[in-house]
Protein backbone atom coordinates (compact mmCIF):
# COMPACT_ATOMS: atom_id res chain seq x y z
CA UNK A 1 0.00 0.00 0.00
CA UNK A 2 3.12 2.45 -0.72
CA UNK A 3 3.66 3.36 2.80
CA UNK A 4 0.38 4.37 4.11
CA UNK A 5 0.42 4.69 7.98
CA UNK A 6 -2.97 2.76 7.71
CA UNK A 7 -3.46 -0.39 5.51
CA UNK A 8 -6.20 -2.04 6.17
CA UNK A 9 -9.41 -0.51 5.01
CA UNK A 10 -13.34 -0.81 6.43
CA UNK A 11 -16.21 -0.69 4.63
CA UNK A 12 -19.31 -0.71 6.01
CA UNK A 13 -23.08 0.54 4.21
CA UNK A 14 -25.34 3.55 5.16
CA UNK A 15 -28.62 4.85 3.92
CA UNK A 16 -29.25 8.55 2.91
CA UNK A 17 -30.55 9.44 6.29
CA UNK A 18 -27.60 7.76 8.03
CA UNK A 19 -25.48 9.11 5.69
CA UNK A 20 -26.76 12.75 6.29
CA UNK A 21 -26.63 12.31 10.04
CA UNK A 22 -22.89 11.34 9.70
CA UNK A 23 -22.52 14.51 7.97
CA UNK A 24 -24.53 16.45 10.38
CA UNK A 25 -22.29 15.34 13.50
CA UNK A 26 -19.26 15.80 11.77
CA UNK A 27 -19.94 19.88 11.25
CA UNK A 28 -20.29 20.19 15.40
CA UNK A 29 -16.78 19.14 14.98
CA UNK A 30 -16.37 20.68 12.93
CA UNK A 31 -14.44 18.57 10.06
CA UNK A 32 -14.28 17.60 6.18
CA UNK A 33 -12.68 14.46 6.86
CA UNK A 34 -15.08 11.68 7.12
CA UNK A 35 -12.48 8.80 7.65
CA UNK A 36 -10.92 10.78 10.10
CA UNK A 37 -14.03 11.07 12.26
CA UNK A 38 -15.51 7.75 11.59
CA UNK A 39 -11.94 6.56 12.49
CA UNK A 40 -11.96 9.07 15.93
CA UNK A 41 -15.89 7.75 16.75
CA UNK A 42 -15.18 4.32 16.29
CA UNK A 43 -12.00 4.12 18.50
CA UNK A 44 -12.42 6.88 20.87
CA UNK A 45 -16.48 7.01 21.11
CA UNK A 46 -18.69 5.36 23.09
CA UNK A 47 -22.07 3.97 22.91
CA UNK A 48 -24.98 5.23 26.02
CA UNK A 49 -27.12 2.00 26.28
CA UNK A 50 -30.27 3.23 28.13
CA UNK A 51 -32.70 0.68 29.82
CA UNK A 52 -36.44 2.24 29.48
CA UNK A 53 -38.43 -0.66 30.18
CA UNK A 54 -39.48 0.60 33.49
CA UNK A 55 -40.44 3.97 31.77
CA UNK A 56 -42.59 2.14 28.83
CA UNK A 57 -44.47 0.03 31.77
CA UNK A 58 -45.21 3.04 33.95
CA UNK A 59 -46.42 4.60 30.33
CA UNK A 60 -48.33 1.85 29.69
CA UNK A 61 -50.09 1.73 33.35
CA UNK A 62 -50.63 5.31 32.53
CA UNK A 63 -52.23 4.55 29.70
CA UNK A 64 -54.62 2.25 31.35
CA UNK A 65 -55.15 5.20 33.90
CA UNK A 66 -56.03 7.50 31.58
CA UNK A 67 -58.55 4.84 29.39
CA UNK A 68 -60.59 5.11 33.23
CA UNK A 69 -59.94 8.84 33.81
CA UNK A 70 -61.55 9.14 30.27
CA UNK A 71 -64.79 6.32 30.90
CA UNK A 72 -65.66 9.08 33.99
CA UNK A 73 -65.18 12.04 32.04
CA UNK A 74 -67.88 10.27 29.71
CA UNK A 75 -70.61 9.07 32.10
CA UNK A 76 -69.89 12.75 33.60
CA UNK A 77 -70.98 14.57 30.25
CA UNK A 78 -73.55 12.25 29.68
CA UNK A 79 -75.26 12.63 33.26
CA UNK A 80 -74.14 16.18 34.02
CA UNK A 81 -73.05 14.89 37.78
CA UNK A 82 -69.94 13.51 39.31
CA UNK A 83 -70.63 10.50 41.71
CA UNK A 84 -68.20 10.04 44.85
CA UNK A 85 -67.04 6.78 43.33
CA UNK A 86 -65.78 8.45 40.38
CA UNK A 87 -63.63 10.91 42.47
CA UNK A 88 -62.30 8.48 45.11
CA UNK A 89 -61.34 6.30 41.29
CA UNK A 90 -59.51 8.99 39.67
CA UNK A 91 -58.08 10.41 43.18
CA UNK A 92 -56.29 6.54 43.33
CA UNK A 93 -55.90 7.07 39.72
CA UNK A 94 -53.70 9.99 40.34
CA UNK A 95 -52.02 8.32 43.45
CA UNK A 96 -51.17 5.20 41.73
CA UNK A 97 -49.43 7.64 38.82
CA UNK A 98 -47.29 9.70 41.38
CA UNK A 99 -46.68 6.50 43.38
CA UNK A 100 -45.27 5.06 39.56
CA UNK A 101 -43.17 7.90 38.98
CA UNK A 102 -41.58 7.95 42.32
CA UNK A 103 -40.81 4.51 42.06
CA UNK A 104 -39.55 5.67 38.24
CA UNK A 105 -37.32 7.98 39.49
CA UNK A 106 -35.68 5.63 42.37
CA UNK A 107 -35.08 3.30 40.22
CA UNK A 108 -33.01 5.89 37.83
CA UNK A 109 -30.58 6.10 40.81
Amino acid sequence: MNGRKRNIQIKFWVNKEEKSLIEEKMKLIPTDNMSAYIRKIAIDGYIVQVDHSNIKSMTYEIHKIGVNINQIAHKVNINGIVSNKDLIEIKEALKEIWRLQRLSLLKER
